[in-house]
């Protein structure tokens, strides 16, 4: 059979296992990056998890499965010698964001929120490309995480807004630079996660109601959404410079939480 007629046969044979491969989830501890996480383990694949929370078993069994690193993805330094210390991998998934809640809003009595954010979130996911990529496998592939409102701006939310979107550009221009290696993004919408404490029981209860009622979905996201997606872009050969919108069909209707 011919090199031709091989790639012929391998692309009419769509699988997502992930057997024998090496996948590391940044931001993959908990919520989205988590979900990934145990999404790409139950594909087959030996996953890192690395964030900058410290985890034991004994308190998190759920990460029992994987091997832990702790690391702070705005540190450039710690993201280089993280990766220089690793041995190849096949995949890399960018889950991580910022966790002090400063977004950094376009009128703020100055610009450290929106310094803050954009170094951890789009510098951070940069570097991890960037000092990743040498050691991903000719196959392989990057994943990054933006959000809904990338491309649905609301007020308050212009770092947001403008960072994710940043990381999606960054998702395109690196499919051109880095290919055969292939990049995406990942957009998910409303994802049912602790990232919402910062509402009240009240609030949290109410927003999670409006997403039943107008979501074409009439369902709540959940991190194993968003790591069935993740698992796809891992595994399709063919699929690169795109975003990929994991959202119930949230950008389809007109609602505020």
């Amino acid at each position: 059979m011919t090199t031709a007629q091989n790639e012929l046969k391998r692309s009419h044979s769509p699988s997502y296992d992930l057997t024998g491969k090496r996948v590391v989830v940044v931001g993959g501890k908990t919520g989205i990056g988590l979900g990934i996480a145990q999404a790409a383990h139950a594909a087959g694949a030996s996953v890192t998890v690395a964030s900058r929370r410290s985890a034991s078993v004994a308190d998190h069994p759920e990460l029992a499965p994987f091997q832990q690193i702790e690391l702070d993805i705005s540190d450039e330094e710690a993201v280089r010698s993280t990766f220089q210390a690793m041995d190849s991998l096949d995949h890399l998934l960018v889950a991580a964001g910022p966790t002090d809640g400063s977004w950094g809003a376009f009128m703020d009595e100055d610009m450290a929120g929106v310094r803050s954010y954009g170094t951890s979130k789009f510098l951070g996911s940069w570097a991890c490309a960037r000092y990743a990529a040498p050691k991903l496998s000719s196959n392989g592939s990057i994943t990054f995480m933006t959000g809904g409102i990338a491309a649905r701006s609301k007020i308050g939310m212009t770092s947001v807004t403008s960072t994710f979107a940043a990381v999606e550009a960054l998702a395109r221009s690196l499919a051109l630079e880095l290919g055969p290696i292939r990049v995406n993004a990942i957009r998910p919408g409303f994802i049912d996660t602790d990232l919402w404490n910062f509402l009240s029981p009240t609030g949290a209860a109410d927003v999670r109601e409006k997403v039943r009622a107008n979501f074409p979905a009439r369902r709540i996201g959940q991190p194993a959404d968003v790591g069935h997606a993740a698992v796809f872009l891992m595994t399709n050969p063919y699929v690169t410079g795109t975003v990929l919108e994991v959202s119930g069909g949230e950008q389809l209707v007109d609602w505020q939480f």
